[in-house]
């Protein structure tokens, strides 16, 4: 082979729907390797079917990860190359990859990156929303305690925060969200780069109730807004109102004293003079 060493690991991503998307280094990539490690062989196949590529298919995927994982390692430490690719995108993301790159690593095994599509990059690109600063969460657990806690944990999160979802358990994931996060800004992309293409910019309680009679098919991106700096208010209400009742202790009217201490703190005049007399009664 030309310019594959041997005992490497590629990391070749594949097309998220259109095969135009693939490149021309990863073709060449699965054309040289000695076998490709895929996460569900049979959609590999029609893949490799329709580059006529002609190579041995190794199963590696979630349940089977341990034993088939240290038989791939044996063969690369042996000398051999492999290509490990998922069933759509890039390798390593929601999926057991890493810890195939983690067994590698602790051999010295070289791992190179074939870069290419990537359903959660191309939906936050689409969403309208910030990327300047993004998480990734993937999948939420199918346990309802530990997918509720999982939301709960990012309420504050500011970042933009990118998710995937299985078409079965869209509506669930909706109502949750909604109810963890409040009536935020988010978008919902589906069968990207394929010919039904679809991407929804709209607030999470529009999502719950157009999915109530929406079929859900494809396997979706929901990328949701981050929590919102606390404004003013928020930060400054409780010493507001402890300010302005020391301005009425020193003689000042309850209307003055609220006026004078919306002003320094800029919260607001309504919200302060009700918690003040509040406080008073």
């Amino acid at each position: 082979m030309s310019d594959i060493t041997s005992g490497t690991l590629y990391l070749v991503a594949t097309p998220i729907g259109n095969l135009s998307d693939i490149s021309a280094r990863a073709l060449k990539t699965l054309n040289e390797v000695d076998f490709i490690a895929a996460e569900d062989t049979r959609v590999t196949r029609k893949l490799l079917e329709h580059f006529d590529i002609k190579k041995q298919l190794v199963s590696y995927y979630h349940h089977n990860k341990r034993i088939s994982g240290e038989k791939i390692l044996t063969r690369l430490i042996d000398g051999e190359n492999c290509a490990l690719v998922t069933d759509a995108g890039t390798p390593c993301i929601s999926d057991p990859g890493e810890d195939l790159v983690r067994m590698c690593s602790d051999e010295d095994i070289s791992i190179i990156i074939i870069p290419g599509p990537c359903a959660g990059v191309a939906a936050l690109t689409l969403s309208g929303l910030p990327t300047e600063r993004f998480t990734f969460e993937g999948y939420l657990s199918t346990e309802k305690k530990k997918r509720l806690q999982h939301l709960e944990e990012l309420k504050a999160e500011k970042r933009t925060m990118v998710f995937y979802e299985a078409p079965h358990k869209l509506k669930r994931t909706l109502k949750d969200m909604l109810n963890a996060f409040g009536n935020r800004r988010i978008s919902i992309s589906r069968e990207m780069t394929k010919i039904y293409e679809e991407t929804l910019r709209i607030t999470l309680a529009e999502a719950v109730e157009l999915f109530e009679t929406k079929p859900q098919k494809g396997e979706f991106v929901i990328v949701v807004d981050g929590a919102s700096e606390p404004t003013s208010q928020d930060v400054d209400l409780d010493e507001a109102v402890a300010f302005a009742i020391s301005l009425i202790e020193k003689g000042l009217s309850t209307r003055d004293a609220v006026k004078k201490a919306a002003e320094e703190t800029g919260c607001s005049r309504n919200m302060l003079y009700k918690s003040v007399t509040e406080s008073l009664s």
